[in-house]
């Protein structure tokens, strides 16, 4: 071969080198390219297409809006509602900074736009496509085009034909015309559409008389009304609306329609009380606005369910509703003077019972009325549940084989130190709670500790579980994380929690430990669609001999401890009192084999702005505990609802008998009269080894602590109290006593 030959070769074979080979020769730079903008082109004629084939439609249904209609479980009417509350008001009405306030929240290029966010709509189509619902940006044009035009709906279909809408209507359409539309047609909660039916709804005045403060608040509703509106947000609610009100006023200043000097000197306008709507009357608005929260978990905008239509079936039981109520007055409303006692003007009661097999709501007590106090008392979460989460910190200690700092595991019979104000041992976190009236017990068993709700004892086996542990344990049964810190004064239940949540704890107690979540929506329908509503059964949570094991602590709880007012023949029972800081409000959760109901009393001042008072006084009586008001309305309500009592007894699986029997009855005593013989018990359980046999304290009346500083439970021996009955002899010696007859 010659020398050109070889350089010619040489030269093909580097040719050949430098070209990609196999599937890399389709992913070029140029094919990249080409494939981009052919996938553009595609796209843009695909838009083209799009826009002449999409015309704008009619207005939508709006204008056939019908009612809702709201039925007991038996099929029978409990209301209709009144058509949609919407009041059209033209633009010039409205004053120029409000007008503002709603660009400022929503689409500040809106005056210079096209109608469209391009970035904001892919956003939107994208989790559309991944399941992820509403996230995603829209303009004002966008978003009048849904309320007006189309429907709510989270589709890829409703969302292009959005994007073509809006640009037919931005281009047709003067941008006051868009922005009058788009404040008249979006829902701000309470029912109400529009600005004028809003300004109504939260300040009581007509939409031409609301300043630019009150205009930031009603423009960053919009963003979640049922969360942002003040008399029911969370904390955190309240938190996010006003941070979104300030960003609201930061954009206007930004913008220059407003000046920073009157912007620093405006204040948070909160809006006044909401008002039920006619038809709402009683408990029907509380019955209603609890089956309308339901739906919105399960994804139905309220919007949707507030332009009518519906045909709503609740799990209410027309007979147990009537008894709850009847309860309420008969314990409670009949012996307070609200007119002219201070006290009895504040207290507000409610309760939430459930079916524990089937996780129904059968029964629900919101107030005195939803056209005299909105806010329901059986689904606010405002207030602490006390010492009725001390059930859910023994469960945690026997879920979860915890053990004492020396070692012995925890069980029914392990004894602890009840002296009060004992600082907890094991605990970065240092905390002494106090006992009610700063009473020491000695060395008790966690079945004495729970009669008498000792505060001492249970801050130390939260310590001995884990905080972390005890939270997740509460979590898995059905509480909500609202205000749950991980350190020891959780024993004392300070966190949030409703009489719903509670209600769906102890039905899964009651339920052996399958996990209970109450639901009122039986069904749901609508000329177009019909909602799939989950099971309200879930799956095991806590193991059947936990959750029986702690069942069997609580009917000693209504035997011979705090919650003897709901004791009676007629029924096996369970449950457990609770009173929080400054008896600020008082608990009674409890349960049989076939109903579980939990019902409370909160203190809130009747000064504008509410505020939590104390309850101390309730009806003349003296402390209003748990073991007071809230037990006789739950034994009057649970009386009635098992037409008389019922024979059912609950059917547990523990590992070892924890409680006696007294070979003889103990007949009640009244706190001046305690029996002083001792009568032997039938069966003795030893001791723990290691821990001493106390000397019993003289025989009391059964009470619940409460600390003086720290929220814990409260009793029934308090001045002022009807008679009561005392603690059998015994009661607070090692060994623990039990109704003759039970297990």
């Amino acid at each position: 071969m010659s020398r050109a030959e070889a350089r010619r070769g040489s030269r093909r074979g580097a040719r050949r080198a430098a070209k990609p080979g196999g599937i890399r020769r389709f992913f070029t730079l140029k094919r990249l390219l080409g494939t981009f903008f052919g996938l553009c082109l595609l796209a843009m004629g695909g838009l083209l297409v799009l826009y002449w084939l999409v015309p704008v439609p009619s207005a939508n249904a709006q204008a056939e809006m019908q009612s809702n209609v709201y039925k007991y479980s038996d099929g029978t009417i409990l209301t209709r509602t009144g058509e949609i509350n919407r009041e059209i008001v033209g633009l010039e009405k409205i004053p120029k900074d409000v007008q503002h306030t709603f660009v400022a929240a929503e689409n500040k290029s809106f005056y210079q736009d096209s109608g469209v966010d391009i970035k904001g709509t892919t956003r939107g189509l994208i989790n559309t496509l991944s399941g992820k619902g509403k996230q995603g940006g829209s303009t004002i044009t966008q978003q009048y085009v849904k309320n007006y035009y189309l429907n709510q709906d989270q589709t890829v279909t409703r969302k292009l034909k959005e994007l073509v809408i809006a640009l037919k209507v931005d281009r047709n359409t003067g941008k006051n015309e868009i922005l009058a539309g788009y404040i008249n047609t979006s829902y701000y909660g309470r029912g109400a559409y529009g600005i004028q039916a809003a300004a109504q709804a939260y300040y009581g005045i007509d939409a031409s008389a609301l300043n630019v403060s009150q205009g930031a608040y009603l423009a960053a509703l919009l963003q979640a009304p049922s969360q942002y509106d003040w008399a029911a947000a969370t904390a955190t609610g309240k938190k996010l609306v006003t941070e979104r009100w300030n960003y609201v006023l930061d954009n206007m200043v930004e913008q220059k329609w407003l000046d920073s000097t009157t912007r620093s000197g405006l204040k948070f306008p909160v809006p006044q009380a909401p008002k039920a709507a006619p038809g709402m009357e009683g408990q029907a608005g509380y019955l209603v606005e609890a089956a309308n929260d339901e739906l919105a978990r399960e994804g139905v905008d309220k919007a949707e369910i507030a332009k009518g239509g519906w045909t709503i079936t609740l799990n209410i039981d027309t007979k147990r509703q009537k008894e709850l109520v009847q309860s309420v007055d008969q314990q409670l409303e009949s012996k307070l003077d609200r007119k002219n006692n201070k006290t009895d003007a504040t207290v507000q009661a409610g309760a939430t019972s459930v079916d524990p097999k089937t996780g129904r709501v059968v029964a629900l007590y919101g107030g005195t009325g939803a056209t005299e106090h909105w806010i329901s008392n059986a689904t606010r979460t405002d207030y602490q549940p006390a010492s009725t989460f001390k059930p859910i910190v023994l469960a945690s200690a026997l879920e979860n084989g915890a053990e004492t700092q020396d070692g012995r595991k925890i069980g029914v019979n392990t004894r602890y130190d009840g002296t009060s104000k004992r600082p907890v041992e094991g605990s970065d976190t240092p905390f002494a709670p106090e006992n009610e009236d700063n009473r020491d017990y000695g060395r008790v068993s966690v079945q004495t500790a729970m009669n008498k709700s000792i505060n001492s004892v249970f801050a130390q086996m939260v310590v001995d579980v884990g905080p972390p542990e005890v939270k997740k344990t509460a979590l898995d049964l059905g509480m909500r994380d609202k205000g749950f810190p991980e350190r020891p004064a959780i024993t004392l239940g300070t966190m949030n929690a409703s009489t719903w949540d509670m209600a769906g704890v102890y039905a899964t107690l009651d339920n052996h430990g399958r996990k209970i979540t109450p639901t009122i929506v039986k069904s749901a329908e609508h000329k177009d669609r019909t909602v799939e509503l989950p099971d309200p059964v879930g799956e095991q949570v806590i193991s059947r001999e936990t959750a029986d094991t702690v069942t069997h602590v609580l009917q000693g709880v209504v035997d011979n401890g705090s919650g003897f007012e709901a004791s009676t023949p007629a029924y096996d029972a369970a449950g457990k009192t609770g009173t929080s800081e400054n008896n600020k409000s008082a608990w009674f959760a409890g349960y049989t084999p076939q109903l579980t109901t939990v019902v409370a009393l909160f203190g809130e001042s009747t000064k504008e702005g509410g505020g939590q008072v104390t309850l101390t006084g309730t009806a003349n009586s003296g402390r209003a505990n748990g073991g007071g008001f809230p037990a006789r309305i739950w034994a009057g309500y649970t009386l009635d609802a098992l037409n008389g009592g019922s024979d059912a007894t609950f059917d547990l699986d523990i590992a070892t008998p924890v409680r006696e029997t007294p070979s003889t009855p103990v007949a009640p005593s009244t706190p001046e009269e305690t029996p002083s013989t001792d009568p032997s018990p039938s069966m003795t359980l030893e001791p723990t080894p290691s821990d001493p046999t106390p000397s019993p304290p003289p025989s009391e009346p059964p009470v619940e602590s409460s600390p003086g500083t720290e929220p814990g439970g409260g009793g029934p021996s308090s001045p002022g109290n009807s008679a009561s009955p005392g603690v059998p002899p015994g009661a607070d010696s090692p060994n623990d006593w039990s109704v003759p007859g039970r297990p």
